[in-house]
């Protein structure tokens, strides 16, 4: 699996090249800005790429706006973003076409390997995952947002689908029935006003309406 990556911190991108590589990656070329970064993707189409947030000149969103791009030339190129905090206009901005293959993790994620390496997995294969600290900031949003309308545990189940769970996995974890997840979903999109219309996209469409409303 082919990974382009995008980090100006030389120490922080050679121990991700030491760690995909042992894990089985290619990592095809790494990079420190934001136009090194679009000409790697163009070069190399890559299976998934891990991009910086914050890449030079100004060190604030160039990273995230090369992602963003780099998707509307590659439709569908899986991304993964880390950040060293939780910044959710930044993660907003990256799902916005509704389209998975998007990850956004905070960098401190990258020592627990195992998560990390199965969150690129999960992006490179067309699925979303989201930091649970995100996903933390989010549920706790004031009584005017409709995410106020879900029970405690509708906000549960979402937690866990905005962080890339399937509903066996959410079941297991919240010791509850796959019929009972299967509702609790069902409730969450209505909730949000999620049409069945959507599709799969819903999992993602219920993040961003988190994200949209802040």
């Amino acid at each position: 699996m082919r990974v382009v990556i995008a980090e100006d911190n030389v120490l922080l991108a050679n121990g991700l090249e030491l760690l995909l590589t042992a894990k089985g990656f290619h990592v095809a070329a790494i990079t420190q800005d934001a136009p090194g970064f679009a000409a790697a993707v163009d070069e190399h189409r890559p299976d998934v790429t891990v991009v910086d947030v914050r890449l030079p000149p100004t060190y604030r969103d160039e990273g995230i706006h090369a992602a963003i791009r780099a998707r509307r030339r590659h439709p569908g190129l899986p991304v993964l973003v880390l950040s060293q905090y939780v910044e959710q206009q930044y993660a907003g901005e990256l799902l916005s076409d509704g389209r998975g293959g998007i990850g956004y993790l905070l960098k401190d994620r990258v020592s627990r390997v195992g998560e990390f390496v199965d969150a690129l997995r999960r992006v490179a294969g067309g699925g979303t995952v989201m930091d649970p600290e995100v996903i933390g900031q989010l549920l706790t949003r004031p009584a005017r947002d409709p995410i106020a309308t879900l029970t405690p545990r509708e906000r549960e189940v979402l937690a866990l689908m905005a962080e890339g769970e399937d509903n066996t996995t959410i079941a297991a974890r919240l010791v509850i029935t796959d019929n009972a997840v299967h509702k609790h979903i069902g409730n969450v999109f209505s909730k949000l006003g999620l049409s069945p219309d959507d599709g799969g996209h819903r999992r993602v469409l219920a993040v961003l309406t988190y994200l949209s409303r802040r």
